[in-house]
């Protein structure tokens, strides 16, 4: 059984990035809302949902129509589908409530992002204290904890705080 462990550092973006992570969440907000809009439309037109495939496949469409998707991390779009499926998934399976729309007057703001490959492979050192996210580049961290073993997401938590979880 594989163990997922996660640790937590504080970010100190500077005005760039924060604005470059202000619009990843905006993005992801609205990559959510307008799929569950869909969902709920298909459901109310044909009596089934859609389904994470269907959706996945529509967002390159949705890029099209909307610029501005391209400029924020793909991985963290897809990311925001993959939990509206299982919000969706849950609520079928009686585990949750109804997927609700995600407001931008949430205090608490978040995305996830996947680690593919070595271009986006996370390094810390001890003396620069940096981290490099997709899209962001290089970050300022807090903290002094050594990852060990193999990292499988990161969660940008309001703008403040990244968590990185590993195995």
């Amino acid at each position: 059984m594989l163990t997922y462990k996660g640790i937590q550092f504080r970010l100190y973006p500077d005005a760039k990035q924060q604005k470059q992570i202000a619009e990843t969440f905006g993005c992801c907000r609205y990559v959510y809302n307008h799929f569950r809009a869909s969902w709920e439309n298909t459901y109310i037109e044909t009596g089934k949902g859609l389904s994470y495939k269907a959706c996945a496949n529509e967002l390159p469409l949705l890029k099209v129509d909307f610029p501005f998707l391209k400029d924020v991390d793909s991985t963290a779009l897809q990311k925001s589908v993959r939990s509206l499926a299982d919000a969706y998934q849950r609520f079928y399976a009686k585990l949750g409530k109804y997927p609700r729309f995600k407001s931008k007057r949430n205090p608490v703001q978040s995305y996830t992002t996947a680690i593919q490959g070595n271009t986006q492979v996370f390094t810390t050192t001890v003396t620069n204290n940096r981290i490099r996210l997709p899209k962001l580049g290089w970050l300022k961290i807090r903290g002094s904890r050594t990852i060990q073993g193999r990292i499988v997401s990161a969660r940008s938590l309001a703008k403040r705080a990244v968590v990185i979880s590993y195995r």
